[in-house]
Protein backbone atom coordinates (compact mmCIF):
# COMPACT_ATOMS: atom_id res chain seq x y z
CA UNK A 1 0.00 0.00 0.00
CA UNK A 2 1.45 3.35 -1.01
CA UNK A 3 2.22 5.90 1.68
CA UNK A 4 2.75 8.77 -0.77
CA UNK A 5 0.89 11.96 0.06
CA UNK A 6 -2.02 12.85 -2.19
CA UNK A 7 -3.06 16.36 -3.09
CA UNK A 8 -6.62 17.49 -2.58
CA UNK A 9 -8.23 19.79 -5.17
CA UNK A 10 -8.20 23.40 -4.06
CA UNK A 11 -12.00 23.41 -3.89
CA UNK A 12 -11.73 21.25 -0.75
CA UNK A 13 -9.86 23.94 1.16
CA UNK A 14 -11.27 27.34 2.01
CA UNK A 15 -7.93 29.08 1.56
CA UNK A 16 -7.51 27.83 -2.00
CA UNK A 17 -11.07 28.32 -3.21
CA UNK A 18 -11.44 30.96 -5.94
CA UNK A 19 -13.26 34.16 -5.05
CA UNK A 20 -15.20 36.33 -7.48
CA UNK A 21 -15.99 40.01 -6.95
CA UNK A 22 -17.86 41.69 -9.81
CA UNK A 23 -16.15 40.34 -12.95
CA UNK A 24 -12.80 39.53 -11.33
CA UNK A 25 -12.06 36.00 -10.11
CA UNK A 26 -9.15 35.76 -7.68
CA UNK A 27 -7.66 32.24 -7.78
CA UNK A 28 -7.38 31.80 -4.00
CA UNK A 29 -8.06 33.56 -0.68
CA UNK A 30 -4.40 34.09 0.36
CA UNK A 31 -3.69 37.69 -0.58
CA UNK A 32 -0.77 40.07 -0.16
CA UNK A 33 -1.51 43.10 2.04
CA UNK A 34 -0.14 46.53 1.09
CA UNK A 35 3.29 47.05 2.67
CA UNK A 36 5.36 50.16 1.98
CA UNK A 37 8.85 49.59 0.64
CA UNK A 38 10.13 53.19 0.93
CA UNK A 39 12.29 52.57 -2.12
CA UNK A 40 11.40 55.23 -4.70
CA UNK A 41 13.40 58.33 -5.51
CA UNK A 42 12.35 61.30 -3.33
CA UNK A 43 12.42 64.05 -5.95
CA UNK A 44 13.10 64.90 -9.59
CA UNK A 45 11.57 63.14 -12.60
CA UNK A 46 11.86 59.74 -10.89
CA UNK A 47 10.01 60.79 -7.72
CA UNK A 48 7.47 58.16 -6.77
CA UNK A 49 8.41 55.95 -9.72
CA UNK A 50 8.65 52.19 -9.23
CA UNK A 51 12.22 50.88 -9.26
CA UNK A 52 13.88 47.54 -9.94
CA UNK A 53 13.32 46.73 -6.26
CA UNK A 54 9.54 47.02 -6.71
CA UNK A 55 9.61 44.84 -9.82
CA UNK A 56 11.52 42.07 -8.01
CA UNK A 57 9.47 42.43 -4.82
CA UNK A 58 6.07 42.00 -6.45
CA UNK A 59 7.25 39.40 -8.96
CA UNK A 60 8.48 37.16 -6.13
CA UNK A 61 5.08 37.19 -4.39
CA UNK A 62 3.26 36.52 -7.66
CA UNK A 63 5.48 33.50 -8.32
CA UNK A 64 4.96 32.58 -4.67
CA UNK A 65 1.27 31.98 -5.28
CA UNK A 66 -0.61 34.91 -3.75
CA UNK A 67 -4.00 35.22 -5.44
CA UNK A 68 -4.20 39.02 -5.15
CA UNK A 69 -1.30 41.42 -4.69
CA UNK A 70 -2.27 44.78 -3.23
CA UNK A 71 0.50 47.25 -3.99
CA UNK A 72 1.78 49.33 -1.11
CA UNK A 73 0.18 52.65 -0.16
CA UNK A 74 0.66 54.65 -3.35
CA UNK A 75 0.33 58.40 -2.94
CA UNK A 76 -2.25 60.39 -4.86
CA UNK A 77 -0.07 63.52 -4.67
CA UNK A 78 3.48 64.45 -3.64
CA UNK A 79 2.14 65.92 -0.39
CA UNK A 80 0.19 62.72 0.30
CA UNK A 81 3.27 60.51 0.61
CA UNK A 82 4.04 59.00 4.00
CA UNK A 83 7.74 59.45 3.27
CA UNK A 84 9.66 61.06 0.42
CA UNK A 85 10.47 57.52 -0.75
CA UNK A 86 6.89 56.33 -1.34
CA UNK A 87 5.47 55.20 -4.64
CA UNK A 88 3.13 57.68 -6.31
CA UNK A 89 0.43 57.65 -8.93
CA UNK A 90 0.01 61.33 -9.68
CA UNK A 91 1.73 61.39 -13.11
CA UNK A 92 2.13 59.37 -16.29
CA UNK A 93 5.77 58.40 -15.68
CA UNK A 94 4.65 56.54 -12.57
CA UNK A 95 1.95 54.76 -14.57
CA UNK A 96 4.46 53.60 -17.20
CA UNK A 97 6.77 52.15 -14.53
CA UNK A 98 3.90 50.17 -12.97
CA UNK A 99 2.73 48.51 -16.18
CA UNK A 100 5.48 45.84 -16.26
CA UNK A 101 4.61 44.91 -12.68
CA UNK A 102 0.90 44.46 -13.32
CA UNK A 103 1.63 42.57 -16.56
CA UNK A 104 3.91 40.10 -14.77
CA UNK A 105 1.45 39.59 -11.91
CA UNK A 106 -1.27 38.75 -14.44
CA UNK A 107 1.07 36.41 -16.31
CA UNK A 108 1.34 34.32 -13.15
CA UNK A 109 -2.45 34.03 -12.88
CA UNK A 110 -2.70 36.48 -9.97
CA UNK A 111 -4.69 39.71 -9.75
CA UNK A 112 -2.86 43.05 -9.44
CA UNK A 113 -4.38 45.54 -7.00
CA UNK A 114 -3.26 48.91 -5.69
CA UNK A 115 -3.89 50.86 -2.51
CA UNK A 116 -4.28 54.60 -3.13
CA UNK A 117 -3.57 56.85 -0.19
CA UNK A 118 -2.97 60.24 1.38
CA UNK A 119 -0.97 60.28 4.61
CA UNK A 120 -2.44 63.48 6.08
CA UNK A 121 -0.70 64.53 9.28
CA UNK A 122 1.58 61.45 9.12
CA UNK A 123 3.16 62.66 5.85
CA UNK A 124 6.75 63.86 5.44
CA UNK A 125 8.27 61.16 7.66
CA UNK A 126 11.53 59.29 7.41
CA UNK A 127 11.60 55.62 6.39
CA UNK A 128 11.29 53.20 9.32
CA UNK A 129 14.97 52.21 9.25
CA UNK A 130 15.83 55.90 9.63
CA UNK A 131 13.60 56.26 12.66
CA UNK A 132 10.27 57.02 11.01
CA UNK A 133 9.84 60.42 12.66
CA UNK A 134 8.61 63.58 10.97
CA UNK A 135 11.00 65.50 8.71
CA UNK A 136 11.22 69.22 9.38
CA UNK A 137 9.35 71.06 6.61
CA UNK A 138 12.44 73.21 5.94
CA UNK A 139 14.77 70.19 5.64
CA UNK A 140 15.63 68.50 2.33
CA UNK A 141 12.77 66.26 1.15
CA UNK A 142 10.46 67.63 3.87
CA UNK A 143 7.13 69.46 3.61
CA UNK A 144 4.34 70.63 5.90
CA UNK A 145 1.62 67.95 6.23
CA UNK A 146 -2.09 68.70 5.99
CA UNK A 147 -4.82 67.27 8.21
CA UNK A 148 -8.46 67.66 9.29
CA UNK A 149 -7.28 69.58 12.37
CA UNK A 150 -3.98 71.22 13.40
CA UNK A 151 -2.97 68.27 15.61
CA UNK A 152 0.45 66.63 15.16
CA UNK A 153 0.70 62.85 15.40
CA UNK A 154 3.62 62.97 17.87
CA UNK A 155 4.28 65.70 20.36
CA UNK A 156 6.99 67.89 18.89
CA UNK A 157 6.08 67.13 15.28
CA UNK A 158 5.26 70.09 13.01
CA UNK A 159 1.68 71.29 13.46
CA UNK A 160 -0.14 70.28 10.24
CA UNK A 161 -2.03 72.68 8.05
CA UNK A 162 -5.79 72.47 8.65
CA UNK A 163 -7.47 71.69 5.35
CA UNK A 164 -10.15 74.03 4.03
CA UNK A 165 -13.33 72.64 2.50
CA UNK A 166 -12.01 73.59 -0.95
CA UNK A 167 -8.77 71.70 -0.30
CA UNK A 168 -10.73 68.66 0.85
CA UNK A 169 -12.64 68.68 -2.42
CA UNK A 170 -9.36 68.96 -4.33
CA UNK A 171 -7.98 65.88 -2.56
CA UNK A 172 -11.17 63.98 -3.37
CA UNK A 173 -10.50 64.77 -7.02
CA UNK A 174 -6.92 63.53 -6.64
CA UNK A 175 -8.21 60.17 -5.40
CA UNK A 176 -10.38 59.91 -8.52
CA UNK A 177 -7.47 60.85 -10.78
CA UNK A 178 -5.31 58.22 -9.06
CA UNK A 179 -7.97 55.58 -9.75
CA UNK A 180 -8.00 56.52 -13.44
CA UNK A 181 -4.23 56.15 -13.59
CA UNK A 182 -4.43 52.84 -11.72
CA UNK A 183 -6.68 51.53 -14.47
CA UNK A 184 -4.25 52.76 -17.12
CA UNK A 185 -1.42 51.00 -15.28
CA UNK A 186 -3.25 47.66 -15.49
CA UNK A 187 -4.61 47.20 -11.98
CA UNK A 188 -7.85 45.26 -11.53
CA UNK A 189 -8.59 46.14 -7.90
CA UNK A 190 -8.34 49.53 -6.19
CA UNK A 191 -8.25 49.85 -2.42
CA UNK A 192 -8.86 53.21 -0.74
CA UNK A 193 -6.68 53.58 2.35
CA UNK A 194 -8.89 54.68 5.22
CA UNK A 195 -6.87 53.02 7.99
CA UNK A 196 -3.78 53.42 10.17
CA UNK A 197 -4.23 57.07 11.05
CA UNK A 198 -3.73 58.40 7.54
CA UNK A 199 -5.88 61.18 6.12
CA UNK A 200 -9.23 59.44 5.71
CA UNK A 201 -8.84 57.72 9.06
CA UNK A 202 -7.96 61.06 10.64
CA UNK A 203 -11.29 62.45 9.47
CA UNK A 204 -13.18 59.42 10.81
CA UNK A 205 -11.85 59.62 14.37
CA UNK A 206 -12.86 62.29 16.90
CA UNK A 207 -9.37 61.82 18.36
CA UNK A 208 -7.79 63.44 15.29
CA UNK A 209 -10.76 65.43 13.96
CA UNK A 210 -11.81 68.46 15.98
CA UNK A 211 -13.54 70.28 13.12
CA UNK A 212 -16.81 72.11 13.65
CA UNK A 213 -17.88 72.32 10.00
CA UNK A 214 -19.64 69.71 7.84
CA UNK A 215 -16.56 67.44 8.08
CA UNK A 216 -16.38 67.20 11.86
CA UNK A 217 -18.40 66.42 14.98
CA UNK A 218 -21.15 63.90 14.28
CA UNK A 219 -20.66 60.44 12.80
CA UNK A 220 -22.32 61.66 9.59
CA UNK A 221 -19.89 64.56 9.31
CA UNK A 222 -16.75 62.61 10.20
CA UNK A 223 -17.57 59.94 7.59
CA UNK A 224 -18.49 62.48 4.91
CA UNK A 225 -14.98 62.71 3.40
CA UNK A 226 -14.59 58.91 3.25
CA UNK A 227 -17.89 58.50 1.42
CA UNK A 228 -17.14 61.39 -0.94
CA UNK A 229 -13.84 59.74 -1.86
CA UNK A 230 -15.58 56.40 -2.41
CA UNK A 231 -18.18 58.06 -4.64
CA UNK A 232 -15.51 59.91 -6.64
CA UNK A 233 -13.44 56.75 -7.16
CA UNK A 234 -16.43 54.54 -7.92
CA UNK A 235 -17.57 57.08 -10.54
CA UNK A 236 -14.35 56.59 -12.56
CA UNK A 237 -13.45 53.00 -11.64
CA UNK A 238 -15.11 50.57 -14.08
CA UNK A 239 -18.32 48.99 -12.84
CA UNK A 240 -16.99 45.51 -13.56
CA UNK A 241 -13.92 45.93 -11.31
CA UNK A 242 -13.89 45.62 -7.49
CA UNK A 243 -13.32 48.48 -5.06
CA UNK A 244 -11.91 47.81 -1.58
CA UNK A 245 -11.70 50.05 1.47
CA UNK A 246 -9.17 49.55 4.28
CA UNK A 247 -10.23 50.60 7.75
CA UNK A 248 -8.84 50.61 11.26
CA UNK A 249 -11.75 48.99 13.09
CA UNK A 250 -10.76 50.74 16.31
CA UNK A 251 -8.23 53.32 17.49
CA UNK A 252 -7.70 51.20 20.63
CA UNK A 253 -8.33 54.27 22.76
CA UNK A 254 -10.48 54.30 25.88
CA UNK A 255 -11.93 57.70 25.10
CA UNK A 256 -12.56 59.87 22.04
CA UNK A 257 -11.46 57.36 19.41
CA UNK A 258 -13.00 55.57 16.46
CA UNK A 259 -14.83 52.42 17.63
CA UNK A 260 -15.82 48.99 16.35
CA UNK A 261 -19.48 50.02 16.55
CA UNK A 262 -18.77 52.88 14.17
CA UNK A 263 -16.88 50.54 11.84
CA UNK A 264 -19.91 48.28 11.52
CA UNK A 265 -22.12 51.31 10.87
CA UNK A 266 -19.75 52.69 8.24
CA UNK A 267 -19.37 49.28 6.59
CA UNK A 268 -23.04 49.27 5.67
CA UNK A 269 -22.74 52.74 4.14
CA UNK A 270 -19.60 51.80 2.22
CA UNK A 271 -21.42 48.84 0.70
CA UNK A 272 -24.29 51.11 -0.36
CA UNK A 273 -21.77 53.44 -2.02
CA UNK A 274 -20.19 50.68 -4.12
CA UNK A 275 -17.42 49.20 -1.98
CA UNK A 276 -17.09 45.45 -2.57
CA UNK A 277 -14.88 44.38 0.33
CA UNK A 278 -13.69 45.81 3.64
CA UNK A 279 -10.03 45.21 4.54
CA UNK A 280 -10.23 45.20 8.34
CA UNK A 281 -7.14 46.32 10.25
CA UNK A 282 -6.89 48.46 13.41
CA UNK A 283 -4.95 51.13 15.28
CA UNK A 284 -2.11 53.49 14.26
CA UNK A 285 -4.04 56.75 14.74
CA UNK A 286 -2.44 57.44 18.11
CA UNK A 287 1.02 56.66 19.52
CA UNK A 288 -0.66 56.23 22.91
CA UNK A 289 -2.94 53.33 21.95
CA UNK A 290 -2.58 50.15 23.97
CA UNK A 291 -3.01 47.29 21.53
CA UNK A 292 -3.26 43.66 22.75
CA UNK A 293 -1.20 42.21 19.90
CA UNK A 294 -1.36 38.45 19.45
CA UNK A 295 -2.08 35.82 16.79
CA UNK A 296 -5.17 36.84 14.80
CA UNK A 297 -5.87 39.72 17.17
CA UNK A 298 -7.79 41.72 14.56
CA UNK A 299 -9.88 38.84 13.21
CA UNK A 300 -12.82 39.44 15.59
CA UNK A 301 -13.37 42.87 14.05
CA UNK A 302 -13.58 41.37 10.56
CA UNK A 303 -15.85 38.63 11.86
CA UNK A 304 -18.20 41.19 13.40
CA UNK A 305 -18.50 43.19 10.18
CA UNK A 306 -19.17 39.99 8.25
CA UNK A 307 -21.81 38.87 10.77
CA UNK A 308 -23.62 42.20 11.05
CA UNK A 309 -23.47 43.52 7.46
CA UNK A 310 -23.62 42.16 3.93
CA UNK A 311 -20.16 43.51 3.06
CA UNK A 312 -17.45 40.89 2.40
CA UNK A 313 -14.32 41.23 4.54
CA UNK A 314 -10.65 40.32 4.56
CA UNK A 315 -8.87 39.59 7.83
CA UNK A 316 -5.31 40.67 8.60
CA UNK A 317 -2.98 40.78 11.59
CA UNK A 318 -0.53 38.13 12.81
CA UNK A 319 -2.00 35.42 10.64
CA UNK A 320 1.10 33.33 10.11
CA UNK A 321 0.17 29.65 9.84
CA UNK A 322 -1.76 27.89 7.06
CA UNK A 323 -4.02 25.99 9.45
CA UNK A 324 -4.81 29.26 11.26
CA UNK A 325 -5.75 30.96 7.99
CA UNK A 326 -7.82 27.98 6.86
CA UNK A 327 -9.78 27.92 10.12
CA UNK A 328 -10.62 31.65 9.95
CA UNK A 329 -12.18 31.11 6.53
CA UNK A 330 -13.80 27.78 7.31
CA UNK A 331 -15.41 29.25 10.45
CA UNK A 332 -16.91 32.07 8.38
CA UNK A 333 -15.00 34.86 10.12
CA UNK A 334 -13.70 36.33 6.86
CA UNK A 335 -13.87 35.87 3.11
CA UNK A 336 -10.13 36.21 2.49
CA UNK A 337 -6.83 36.43 4.35
CA UNK A 338 -4.40 39.31 3.87
CA UNK A 339 -0.81 38.43 4.66
CA UNK A 340 1.59 41.23 5.51
CA UNK A 341 4.91 40.73 7.23
CA UNK A 342 4.65 36.98 6.83
CA UNK A 343 5.03 37.48 3.07
CA UNK A 344 8.05 39.71 3.68
CA UNK A 345 9.63 36.85 5.59
CA UNK A 346 8.55 34.16 3.14
CA UNK A 347 7.49 35.09 -0.42
CA UNK A 348 6.54 31.43 -0.93
CA UNK A 349 4.23 31.16 2.09
CA UNK A 350 1.22 30.47 -0.13
CA UNK A 351 3.00 27.52 -1.77
CA UNK A 352 3.97 26.19 1.65
CA UNK A 353 0.34 26.54 2.74
CA UNK A 354 -0.85 24.58 -0.28
CA UNK A 355 1.55 21.76 0.54
CA UNK A 356 0.54 21.75 4.20
CA UNK A 357 -3.19 21.79 3.48
CA UNK A 358 -2.98 19.32 0.61
CA UNK A 359 -4.24 21.73 -2.04
CA UNK A 360 -3.20 22.01 -5.66
CA UNK A 361 -1.14 25.05 -6.61
CA UNK A 362 0.70 24.51 -9.90
CA UNK A 363 4.30 25.69 -9.88
CA UNK A 364 5.86 27.69 -12.71
CA UNK A 365 7.45 25.40 -15.28
CA UNK A 366 10.86 26.74 -14.33
CA UNK A 367 10.33 25.61 -10.70
CA UNK A 368 8.20 22.51 -11.22
CA UNK A 369 11.05 20.09 -10.55
CA UNK A 370 11.24 21.45 -7.00
CA UNK A 371 7.65 20.48 -6.18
Amino acid sequence: MSTAATTVPAAFTALFAPYTLRSVTIPNRAWMAPMCQYSAEPDGPAAGVASEWHVAHYAARAVGGAGLLLQEATAISPEGRISPYDLGIWNDAQVEALRPITAFVKSRGAVPGIQIAHAGRKASAESPWKGGRAIDPSAPHGWLPSAPSPLPFHEGDPVPHELTAAEIHEITGQFAAAARRALAAGFEVVEIHGAHGYLIGQFLSPYSNERTDEYGGSFENRTRFALEVVDAVRAVWPEELPLFFRISATDWLEEAGWTADETVRLAGLLHEHGVDLLDVSSGANSPHARIPVGPGYQVPFAARVKAETSLPVAAVGLITEPVQAEKILADGEADAILLGRELLRDPYWVRRAAAELGAELPAPDQYSRAW
